[in-house]
């Protein structure tokens, strides 16, 4: 069997807008049957990265945790399969038939992903999300095969910041 091309970067946010800029990247280079892993621990951003990446896709209105629904459905520039598995065993998880949307012709966000690796394509991109302070968070993105280890490779730089947290643009 062949190892697939695979490809990790850090992406340091330093508050919310740094994230939903992240979200926003892998929005934009999104297709149908792409998958992303979200993990991290609560309170972490999982949520936060989903919003800014469902508003990214044109998704109108609310977003939030499908904690207890586990799988919301959204309409935008593609359909957003938005997966919370963290209360389901992965017996549970095999049952409905999540392959069925990983294939599908939409987006798939799963949060907690790590709870059903059997049951995650071997093609993805996943991404662990850290706390860094208060505000701070490091996302650590890993993508495996194609598409997904060209997008991590190709993650934009970020423009440093000075010890304020404010970006240095060289002005006064």
């Amino acid at each position: 069997m062949q190892a697939q091309e695979s490809s990790r970067r850090e992406w340091i946010s330093r508050g919310e807008a740094d994230t939903v800029e992240l979200a926003g990247y892998f929005a934009e280079l999104s297709q149908p049957g792409t998958v992303i892993t979200l993990d991290g621990d609560l309170g972490a951003g999982k949520t936060r990265f989903s919003q800014g990446f469902a508003a990214a896709l044109g998704v109108k209105g609310v977003v939030n945790s499908p904690t207890f629904t586990l799988i919301k459905e959204y309409q935008g520039r593609l359909p957003l399969y938005h997966m919370d598995v963290y209360r389901i065993t992965q017996d549970e998880a095999e049952d409905l038939g999540l392959d069925e949307y990983f294939e599908g012709a939409g987006v798939s966000l799963v949060e907690w992903a790590s709870l059903i690796p059997d049951l995650l394509p071997p093609a993805r991109l996943s991404l662990r999300i850290e706390h860094a302070g208060e505000n701070g968070r490091i996302v650590h993105c890993e993508g495996i095969g194609a598409p997904y280890a060209r997008w991590v490779a190709d993650l934009p730089r970020q423009q440093e910041s000075n010890q304020n947290g404010e970006p240095e643009d060289g002005k006064a």
